[in-house]
């Protein structure tokens, strides 16, 4: 019987099948000598043995083959609760706790991530869509991490993005990474090739979750691919307050230094050409630098579109600069909002102009013409969902939302990272 947690040094763990495209790649990446955290996979065969013991089999068929919609969100509830609630059994629990104690017994913190079998391929990278836990400190918190990680198969936005996908939770398994946390002092991401045939390197102060998640403006750093240094823009910090309806929002603030000097953005460079080897194609990657160096946490097949020649019209009317997602180009009614309180103005065909481009956002790609953001960069968990679907995305967009007026028409270049607007 296959061993249900492999250390990521070992050969099997670059099976995609077992473990996840995301657990194989960050193997194959530590087993061909870049720098990364170590830590285990756990096989997505732990997952189909707890649902057996959980009896939940052919509830979780029920979620996409019910034709009655309050039924399978009932069937949904039912998943997540039985994950959630109910003890891993002993037979699944015992190896990974010895995984967890190795790490603990290290003087490191745990870290739990997701590594769907449907995530982190092409055409289907799930950005954003299911959970990591960090700093988990003992072994409660470890187990209910790693229930959480399965239970997010069959979260809204998960079952969602399955559905526009055309995939069946029931279909798939979750597997899972344990590692021990990476103390971040800064952390970031990185295009291996963008539309223009440059690499990208997006960095910030602290762990990469701030930049995933699209709630800065990171440092942008291009290199041609004789690894020169092109461009270097140093990011914005923001800072909170309250919005009109009581939830977070965010004050401008002026740019800060320089995250990476210039040789670390070189090394980071090499090791994203190095990984596009390995991968066979474009990566995009998530990085974190502690005191001893760069490590890599991820690595992702990377979709860049084609640069698009705007049509003279444009060209006359105001531009701003940003971030581009690396793909598309689109013009609509700029639907100005300033928190998720107000999507639903959104209407099919406009191009959404907002402060943050976090994940929640993702549900609005399947109608909008593009989107411009004053915060998030290149790599950021939108910005990839933005890339599969080819919607273009500026981000990182200084005073996009006081700027750009509400209703006017916008054009969005997802490959220049340029937005222009009709006065």
């Amino acid at each position: 019987m296959p061993r249900l947690v492999v250390p990521l040094g070992e050969t099997e763990a670059v099976d995609p099948s077992r473990f996840g495209a995301k657990a194989a790649n960050l193997a194959a990446l530590g087993q061909a000598g870049l720098p990364v955290a170590g830590g285990w996979a756990v096989d997505a065969q732990a997952y189909r043995t707890q649902l057996a013991a959980l009896g939940l089999e052919e509830t979780a068929r029920g979620v996409f083959s019910s034709r009655d919609r309050p039924q399978a969100r009932r069937h949904a509830l039912d998943m997540k609760l039985g994950l959630m609630e109910r003890p891993v059994a002993p037979d699944l629990a015992e190896p990974m706790l010895a995984a967890w104690r190795a790490i603990r017994d290290s003087g490191a913190q745990g870290v739990v991530r997701s590594s769907a079998l449907v995530e982190d391929r092409v055409g289907s990278g799930f950005a954003g869509q299911f959970e990591s836990f960090l700093e988990l400190r003992n072994e409660g918190e470890f187990l209910t991490a790693v229930r959480a990680c399965w239970a997010a198969l069959w979260s809204t936005r998960a079952l969602r993005y399955m559905a526009t996908h055309g995939l069946d939770a029931a279909d798939t398994a979750m597997a899972l990474i344990i590692q021990p946390l990476v103390a971040a002092r800064v952390s970031g991401g990185g295009l291996s090739r963008s539309a223009d045939g440059d690499r990208v390197i997006n960095a910030a102060r602290g762990p990469g979750s701030a930049i995933a998640q699209g709630e800065v403006a990171p440092d942008r750093y291009v290199l041609d691919l004789e690894g020169t240094l092109k461009e270097s823009e140093p990011g914005r910090k923001y800072h909170g307050l309250a919005c009109a309806h009581g939830r977070a929002a965010l004050s401008r603030s002026l740019a800060g230094k320089r995250c990476l000097d210039d040789e670390q953005i070189a090394e980071l460079g090499l090791m994203m050409e190095k990984a596009q080897e390995l991968i066979g194609a474009p990566v995009e990657v998530e990085w974190a630098m502690d005191e001893t160096g760069i490590k890599l946490l991820q690595a992702r097949p990377l979709r860049v579109g084609e640069p698009q020649t705007p049509d003279e019209i444009w060209l006359a009317h105001p531009r701003l600069n940003g971030h581009p997602s690396g793909i598309g180009w689109g013009t609509g009614r700029a639907r100005v909002v300033n928190c998720e309180c107000e999507l639903e103005r959104v209407a099919p065909g406009d191009v959404l102009v907002t402060t943050v481009a976090g994940p929640a956002l993702g549900q609005v790609l399947t109608h909008v013409a593009g989107v411009v953001a004053e915060l998030g960069g290149s790599t950021s968990h939108l910005a990839s969902l933005a890339r599969e679907r080819g919607v273009p995305m500026v981000l990182g967009v200084p005073d996009a939302t006081q700027r750009i007026p509400d209703g006017s028409m916008v054009a969005v270049d997802g490959v220049a990272g340029v937005v222009r607007w009709m006065r």
